[in-house]
Parts: C-alpha cells; structure tokens; sequence
C-alpha cells in the first residue's frame, strides 16, 4: 500500500476535483482527501511529494506506436528549409555501409515553399543508397532513383487505385509518390524483424513516461500487436494500450470472434480502422469544393458512405466499433452519412451503442458540424494539428478554415473529444497539444496573441480531459481510468508547476518528475 501526501492533487473528479493525499492498494486507488487519511493507513509506504501537483496520468488516443517507435532511429526529416534535410541525409550516408537503405521521416513541402522535392535531390545527398523519407502526414514518400529501381517503379508503372506517382516533365516518376502509391516502395524496404520492433517499444516507454503519457490508443498493424503481446508476456508492457485492427483484417477478426474490449486493462482491442481519405499536406484530403487555386482538385475519396456502412455493418455485427481517418470535409460528410446509417441498424438488430469515432475530422461542412454529437461519435482529434497546419490550411482551404480542427464546435455540440497525436506525424508530447487546445498559437506566439480562429479555443480543463478522460471514454473505460478516485487505476504524474493556474507558455516546457503505471513508479526524474 503507498500514501502520496503533502501533494496538489488535481482529481478530474467533479465530486473532490482537489485533494492532497492519495492511497493506493496494489494497482488501484482507494481513498481520496486530506490529512486524515495519514492517520487511517498509518502502515502504507508513505511518499511526501514536496507540494507539488498531482494529475491522472496522459493518453495519446491516436498513435502509431511502432512508426513511432522505430521512426526514432530514422533520419528527422522536419527542418525549416530542403537544403537542411538533404544534409542529415548526407551525414547519415557517410556512417552507412554502401548499398543499405537509408530511411527517414517528418518532411513537409509546405515548410519549404509549397514545391515537392525530387529523387534527384536524394540521389546527389546519397549516391551510394537507397534512400525513402516519409512525409510527416505519412501520406506521401520521397525515394531516390535508387530506392524507385528496387522497387521497379518505372515511367511506365501506373497509379494504383487511391494512389499516385508524381512525373518529371519527361514522363519519368520524380520521387514523389502520394498515398497508396507509396505501398509500391515498401514492399521494396528491408523486413523488420518481429525482435526489433519489440525492442523497439520497449525502449521507447520511458521516452513517453517522461512526457506524461501513461497510455496510448495504437493504429499500426499486426507486428506491433505481436510485439504488445510479447512485452505484456514478458511483464514489460508498462503502458496502458487500445489496439485497432486494420479494415482489411476486419474478416480474420471477425472469424476469430474478437470484440473491441477484448484482452485486459492493459492491452485490449479498441475499434477497426478505415481510411476514408488522405491529408491535407499532400492535399489528397476529399474536399467537397476544389482547392484553393486547384480546381480541379477535390483530393481523394477512398469510398463512399454506403461502402463505409457495409463495412460497418460487418464490424457492428462481429462486436466491434469503427475509428474511421476523415479530413477533408467530403470525408467526414461521408463518414456521417454512413453512421448514421449504421445507428439506425444498430437500433434494428438491438446492437450496443457502439463508441465508433472518427480520426482527425479535420475540417466539416457547416451543415455537418453538430452532426458528431447528435449521433455520439467521438471526436478523435489532435491539437498539435491546428498549429502544424494553420498556414496549409489557410492557402488551401481559405475561408472554409473556420471550421477547420474546431474543438469548441464538437464541445458545444455535445460530441466527446479525445486528444491525441498521431506520432510520428507530430511528437507525442501531449504538452506541445495542450498549449495548442488552450492557446491556437504556435510555440513562437504565431499569428496572434488570440490564436488563430480563437473561438475554437478551449480551457485548461478541457484541454486535459482531452488526453484523460475523453480517451478513456473512447476506450470504455471511463469507470477506472482519466481520473483519481477510488476504484480508479493509478495512473499518474507528478509535475513542479501547476498547469492550470501557469501561463500558458509554461506548459510548452512542461514534463512528468515522476510517472505512475498500474500503481507501480515507472519514471522518476
């Protein structure tokens, strides 16, 4: 048994939202209060925390852990400028063997003047390697000659379905390729071993520790899985996880009879994951009007809502909730639509209320903007996005940007929010977010003291139950996680500042002293 005391204990529960003492009993907690618990468990191990502040622990509902994970030992690839980028791609070739790979992650076009690089560019970096960088929206990649010869992409290869490769003037592919074209290069790369992935996230745990996170909603594939089980095997897994199964497993998920829920309270399958869409980066993200200054561009629809409903049916039927990826405003428009669809069934075949969600939602059409809250899909957003994509936005989607990553529109209209990052798309870092929710502003200050479109801001509380008990609500387990009461898991942090009484620009800095996992002390400071 372990007492915390002499601690600010923000609760996140409306009956005792504050505290100053914590009892745990093994993996949960048990009592909540004052001084007068130091007296009623006179034999816990007792820890004084020196005043400082005490919060439920952080969960990043949209991550991909083994991207993440593996991308840490990849070229960073988010500069301010190509010629920086082109030169970690040099320095990373002159301490690799000829002939390996050389791969990296986190480019945007945007940040370089709005033009895609080309595999001639690569090819001068790194002569001797092939060489594929992913973009940070993870919809789009940028290979060298080299890496597009391996994998047989010729002037006379054609665009896969949902997918493109870009073409020089003369025809030849030029490095770029966009969306499920990139499928094409990664049959290409190298196999990751099943050990490397898992030793992989095992090593990345502590770096999500310190930032506070005590849990992670995962949308990689099946070695990440594979990977989860063996750490969880092993006693290793000391974070909590939600697992997504891709929509094209969805029939082996089915056959297996798995349900979202399935597993234990630290690794469990959440919902099916189906892209309906790509992003605004590459601007592959299905708008209903053109984009700005493209007319003839309303990016990429991967189906429509009556093949999304069919998909739903299915997964409904089997026991499992959808997360659908929707960012252009045609996206989510359709993604309603079959929701909706999908309720009314779910009514007829006395069905649960399933949690389904929609990933991103990104920006909506004013006549979808309360339609979230009116079905009860949950609002699986990232702050983080707003200010990474504030002047994308406005050059490609002008003045439709008004409902673009509006929170307060999904709050007011009763639609439940879980913050996350889509690391490695973004840092996992939930603090960098929670200054965006509260803020709108970039690091810098950028635009404005108000933020940009800063009716969209929200408050400190908010923001946080974002990342707690919103994500805990999207994995179904609102009754033991997102907030310290008794009968709750002890997941915790324990920060030097306050983060709802700091400036805001306080919280830019912030990270975990301590971490708390299942009651257990898993990063200390």
């Amino acid at each position: 048994m372990k007492t915390l005391h002499n601690a600010h204990i923000h609760t996140l529960e409306s009956s005792m939202p504050t505290a100053s003492v914590l009892v745990i009993d093994c993996e949960r907690i048990i009592a909540v209060g004052g001084t007068d618990l130091l007296e009623q468990y006179p034999f816990s191990e007792k820890t004084d925390l020196g005043g400082r502040f005490v919060l439920p622990g952080l969960t990043d509902a949209h991550i991909h852990l083994q991207w993440y994970s593996m991308g840490l030992q990849k070229v960073d690839c988010e500069t301010g400028t190509r010629k920086d980028c082109l030169r970690r791609v040099e320095e990373k070739a002159r301490v690799t063997p000829p002939g390996e790979w050389i791969l990296g992650h986190g480019w945007q076009q945007n940040d370089w003047g709005g033009e895609f690089p080309t595999a001639a560019q690569l090819d001068a970096a790194a002569p001797g390697h092939p060489v594929y960088l992913t973009a940070k929206s993870l919809h789009a990649g940028w290979a060298n000659s080299a890496a597009l010869k391996l994998a047989g992409i010729t002037e006379s290869t054609g665009d896969p379905e949902h997918g493109r490769i870009r073409h020089d003037a003369q025809g030849n592919p030029n490095g770029i390729l966009l969306e499920t074209a990139m499928d094409l290069l990664n049959k290409a790369l190298p196999e990751v071993s099943l050990e490397k992935v898992t030793a992989a996230i095992q090593a990345a745990q502590p770096i999500l520790w310190k930032m506070g996170l005590t849990g992670v909603h995962d949308f990689d594939q099946r070695f990440c899985f594979m990977a989860l089980q063996i750490l969880q095997y092993n006693g290793d897994l000391k974070l909590r996880v939600t697992k997504s199964i891709p929509a094209e497993m969805l029939p082996q998920a089915h056959e297996l009879g798995l349900r979202s829920g399935f597993g234990n309270d630290m690794l469990q399958i959440g919902s099916v994951k189906v892209f309906m869409d790509g992003a605004l980066g590459p601007r592959t993200a299905a708008m209903i009007q053109p984009y700005e200054n493209e007319p003839d561009n309303r990016g990429i629809l991967n189906m429509d809502g009556e093949q999304l409903f069919e998909i739903g049916r299915e997964a409904v039927d089997s026991g499992l909730s959808l997360a659908v990826h929707a960012i252009g405003d045609r996206a989510n428009h359709e993604v309603l639509d079959a929701f909706e669809q999908l309720r009314k069934y779910e009514h007829e075949k006395n069905l649960p209320h399933f949690r389904h969600r929609i990933e991103h939602v990104q920006i909506l059409h004013p006549d979808d903007a309360a339609r979230l809250g009116k079905l009860g899909v949950i609002a699986s957003m990232q702050p983080i996005h707003a200010t990474s994509d504030m002047l994308a936005a406005d050059k490609f989607w002008g003045e439709r940007s008004s409902l673009a990553y509006a929170w307060r529109t999904q709050l007011t209209n009763g639609a439940v929010l879980a913050f996350g990052s889509d690391a490695p798309v973004e840092n996992p870092n939930p603090f960098p977010g929670l200054h965006a929710g509260v803020t709108r502003r970039r690091s810098d200050g950028t635009p404005s003291p108000q933020g940009w479109y800063p009716a969209q801001r929200l408050s400190v509380l908010e923001a946080w139950q974002g990342f707690t008990t919103g994500a805990a609500y999207a994995a179904g387990m609102e009754d033991r996680l997102g907030k310290l009461s008794p009968g709750c898991y002890a997941d915790l942090i324990v920060l030097e500042e306050d983060p709802f009484t700091c400036e805001a620009e306080t919280l830019l800095k912030m990270q975990s002293s301590a971490t708390m996992v299942n009651g257990e002390w898993v990063w200390q400071a």
